[in-house]
């Protein structure tokens, strides 16, 4: 980690302890000498198993052959259930708290396309005092582990309270939610439903409260709930996938690939644990 160009920045957590940090790599040149596996398209063409002495690397148009089938068949949903499945299977997802929260994708703005408009399932939303056009991605995530359960994507314009039914699989006891959750227990597809939410006090209410160290860690508390749960799968797919702005027109292609991007952030998460669960004696 001394390498030129590694920077490594600590992350006070939400209770002043330090146990993470922000590790940034700018122009870092690594050794040949410490380099793993083959290099190059040599070592992807072998991992997916193409020979390009005998097999023919699929054109274009079987690439979108390929995605019009997984879309239509919801495939992608299929791959994410089954990642799923594998880590509730270890132990790694539990169904008795859940953390909910939403991230906008942008979307391209222009007209300058062959249609000469924008895309029709993307809107425009205002963040704060900053227009956004695009998608927003609604996650329900465990609230132990930390890894996503339910995935949702919507116009940006869409409020995140509208979609906190689509993100419980019912046998929650416990739900944390931000500001945006306001109001949600007494929302008309929330009746009868016996979870608790826990939703972050608005920044007016916390205002109200005592201007001493106490009043002021409170007020962190009541702010912040669970969220630093539900920000890190979008940090895995928006920093770390570099998924920022959407690939394609319109939400059913876009969630396709949002399924596989969320199923891979699950592993990605998960990977210690699941790495540490043989030594532990699990199979």
């Amino acid at each position: 980690m001394k390498t030129p160009g590694i920077t490594i920045s600590p992350i006070d957590t939400i209770d002043g302890v330090h146990t993470v940090n922000e590790v940034r790599f700018e122009n870092v040149r690594v050794p040949a000498a410490n380099r793993i596996g083959e290099e190059g398209s040599q070592a992807i063409r072998r991992f997916i198993g193409i020979d390009p002495t005998v097999d023919v690397a699929p054109d274009a148009t079987t690439l979108l052959k390929f995605r019009r089938l997984l879309e239509t068949h919801k495939l992608t949903r299929v791959v994410f259930d089954t990642i799923n499945a594998h880590l509730a299977k270890k132990g790694l997802l539990l169904k008795e708290a859940r953390t909910v929260g939403a991230t906008i994708i942008a979307a391209p703005s222009s007209t300058k396309n062959q249609s000469g408009e924008r895309d029709a399932d993307m809107h425009q939303t205002k963040k704060g005092k900053t227009w956004h056009f695009g998608m927003k991605v609604h996650i329900g995530v465990d609230a132990d582990s930390g890894l996503v359960h339910t995935v949702v994507a919507t116009a940006a314009n869409t409020a995140d309270v509208t979609q906190a039914h689509a993100l419980l699989h019912g046998e929650e006891t416990h739900a944390f939610g931000d500001v945006g959750y306001t109001g949600v227990d007494k929302h008309d597809k929330h009746r009868g439903r016996t979870v608790k939410w826990h939703v972050a006090m608005k920044p007016s209410r916390r205002r109200l409260l005592p201007d001493t160290p106490l009043g002021k860690l409170l007020g962190k508390l009541l702010g912040k709930m669970e969220q630093a749960k539900v920000e890190h799968p979008f940090h895995v797919v928006k920093n770390l996938f570099k998924h920022r702005k959407t690939r394609y027109r319109g939400l059913a292609k876009n969630t396709t690939q949002l399924m596989t991007l969320f199923g891979l952030a699950n592993l990605k998460l998960a990977k210690k644990r699941l790495m540490a669960l043989p030594a532990q004696g699990a199979s």
